[in-house]
């Protein structure tokens, strides 16, 4: 499985690199417009969402919308191998580099527990329909949604969307998948 998983990380890899210049933020764009329609995202207090990178969805549109939604922001933080905690954030411009060059929220920010999230929002390098994700290998989100109940979408651009992608026994579905061409629920698009 860990040789299946390099290739689909090579040939997700290549699709990012084959994309046109701008399509990864007006991707971001179009799953905001998405992700405000959820009933998940209408219910939620607060959202832990991620900070895209340059090879990501932009999401700085997502964090202004939520934040301007009244919700609580909360990102994640690197806070040691695989692991990852939420802290709470007012501004994205105060975001610094952090693990792996992510922009991620300062350790003086205040806590958030995994009970006090509605929605996470999951980003992944690729990801199939069912919400089985691809991600850069560290185990991070799998070990976070491992300890979470509540709601969760999984982020990805509808050209890293793949036909299947494999699950070992530790990785987390996310079976709500937003692109920027509409919602999936569980493989079906509504």
């Amino acid at each position: 499985m860990d040789e299946e998983k390099r290739a689909l990380r090579r040939l997700a890899e290549e699709r990012i690199d084959a994309l046109p210049a701008g399509a990864l933020d007006r991707a971001g764009r179009l799953m905001a417009g998405h992700i405000a329609a959820l009933q998940e995202y209408g219910r939620a207090e607060t959202v832990l969402a991620f900070a895209g990178t340059a090879r990501e969805v932009d999401t700085g549109p997502l964090l202004a919308m939520i934040l301007a939604d009244g919700k609580n922001l909360a990102l994640p933080r690197c806070i040691g191998p695989g692991r990852m905690e939420a802290r709470s954030v007012t501004d994205p411009a105060l975001l610094r580099p952090g693990a792996y060059g992510i922009r991620e929220p300062a350790e003086d920010l205040p806590a958030v527990s995994p009970a006090e999230i509605g929605l996470i929002l999951v980003p992944c390098l690729a990801c199939d329909r069912a919400g089985r994700r691809l991600g850069h290998g560290g185990g991070y989100y799998d070990r976070y949604l491992a300890g979470y109940e509540g709601a969760a979408a999984l982020l990805c651009p509808k050209a890293l969307v793949l036909d299947r992608v494999p699950q070992g026994p530790f990785d987390r579905a996310v079976p709500l998948l937003v692109t920027e061409a509409g919602v999936y629920r569980a493989g079906v698009r509504v």
